[in-house]
């Protein structure tokens, strides 16, 4: 059996590297979401206005989040690379240019993020909702930094191949998160009962803990501290900051554009009422972490394309990058058969509101037709990735989600009256426009490397 002219046989190899490496990813990006995903479960169980809150804040905050987000993942290609070179020196000097180029960028969008807050009002959400998302939010943005700090060394080990230690500190964070949100949600052992505010307590004691696990864990690691030992004695490079950033920017914003799409359309939804917002956040949590399993696949993705690179094997390259596609397509789909069949079901995890499960269990189904092509684009966009394509996907990213998609979903939920499905139907045209756009980009620089 062939897939790709190669055959099945030669796939498996490449099928388990591909998942020894994303495995711990896997885990790590599930453990990124699930800090909003247990928020909404618990809050939604205090009451729909606090769950509409909830997806509000958390739609305007993800905007900023996943743009800083992007410009760490430019480190992961270049270091990538010079793993795959095996070399030590531009390693440390990737990682000392990156953690400078990071710490700047992040300390610019913390007042970016913060100052968003005196826009809140202006997004047109009904007062109740408003007056519980806004210092929700604070809480949200004064999480930011820590969490950066965290994010910026993670993208640099996961560039030579170390997955398992972001995947350990997200995991612990995570329990954190837990414990915390029980406590002052729910007013437990003599703490306030503070509802929404104390899932926003959660979030940022979970986000502090992250930086300083890390720290412990590099300190405690001789092989991992000499990476720092050596990057302090390096300077700062005016041109290797640029490198970084002109890999990070695009990615930051090829990101920031799918998810400014998601968010324009949780506004939208807010417009819609208070259950058509709550039962939006209960569906895009769902597909949120559907989402992430494929992005973590997607990420051990881009490592081993930028490794397959560094070592110019690029017959090796595009057989990992079919094999992770194989991998996310098989996942997905898999996803779309639970959405479908619990989709009456699976709204229970956040609510017992009857009006929210019935809206959320429309929204799933259109969820479900999305996974493969959301799945495609995520895969496609992690292999453009490391090969250090990223201007291009950029602007796809662009045209798909905000040309074609936003119009989509105001034209089908307000014009032609479909309500909150129509909203998810433009997300639908979005996701496809983008999953063919970025595999043609795909097969057009296979072309250059005279592969077929």
């Amino acid at each position: 059996m062939f897939i790709c002219g190669v055959k099945i046989q030669n796939y498996i190899p490449f099928y388990k590297r591909n998942l020894h490496l994303a495995l711990p990813i896997v885990l790590s990006q599930i453990g990124q979401v699930m800090v909003a995903l247990v928020d909404n479960m618990m809050v939604g169980h205090v009451g729909t206005t606090e769950l509409a809150a909830a997806a509000f804040a958390n739609s305007v905050f993800m905007i900023g989040m996943v743009f800083g987000m992007g410009v760490t993942y430019g480190i992961t290609p270049l270091v990538g690379t010079a793993f795959g070179k095996n070399d030590r020196k531009s390693m440390i000097v990737w990682l000392k240019n990156g953690t400078f180029s990071h710490a700047i960028a992040s300390v610019a969008l913390t007042g970016v993020m913060f100052s968003v807050y005196f826009f809140l009002p202006l997004m047109g959400q009904p007062e109740d909702v408003l007056q519980l998302a806004r210092p929700y939010y604070l809480l949200l943005c004064a999480s930011y930094l820590p969490f950066m700090a965290f994010f910026s060394q993670k993208q640099f080990f996961e560039g030579i191949g170390n997955t398992k230690m972001a995947m350990h500190i997200t995991l612990l964070s995570n329990v954190v998160n837990i414990v915390v949100n029980y406590l002052f949600i729910f007013g437990k052992f003599g703490m306030p009962e503070l509802g929404l505010l104390g899932a926003g307590i959660g979030t940022l004691a979970s986000r502090i803990i992250m930086p300083l696990l890390f720290a412990l864990y590099v300190r405690r690691n001789p092989a991992f501290r000499s990476y720092f030992s050596e990057a302090r004695l390096q300077l700062v490079s005016r041109k290797k900051v640029i490198e970084v950033l002109k890999i990070g920017i695009p990615i930051g914003f090829q990101l920031i554009v799918e998810v400014t799409a998601f968010a324009i359309g949780a506004v939208m939804m807010g417009w819609l009422g208070e259950t058509a917002l709550a039962a939006h956040q209960v569906a895009i949590g769902l597909a949120s972490t559907t989402y992430m399993i494929s992005l973590g696949v997607s990420q051990a993705n881009t490592i081993r394309v930028s490794h397959q690179m560094g070592e110019k094997d690029y017959v090796a390259m595009k057989t990992a990058a079919f094999a992770s596609t194989h991998l996310v397509l098989a996942f997905m789909s898999l996803a779309a058969l639970l959405f479908i069949t619990a989709r009456k079901i699976l709204p229970y995890l956040f609510t017992t509101d009857v009006a929210v499960i019935e809206v959320a269990a429309g929204l799933l189904i259109i969820a479900a037709i999305f996974q493969l092509f959301d799945g495609l684009q995520v895969v496609m966009q992690s292999t453009l990735r490391g090969m250090a394509d990223v201007t291009q996907p950029m602007f796809i990213s662009f045209i798909a989600y905000l040309l074609v998609g936003i119009p989509t979903s105001y034209g089908f939920a307000f014009l032609l009256d479909f309500g909150p499905q129509g909203i998810w139907f433009g997300y639908l045209v979005g996701l496809l426009t983008a999953g063919i756009l970025f595999y043609f980009r795909f097969k057009r620089n296979l072309r250059r490397l005279d592969l077929r």
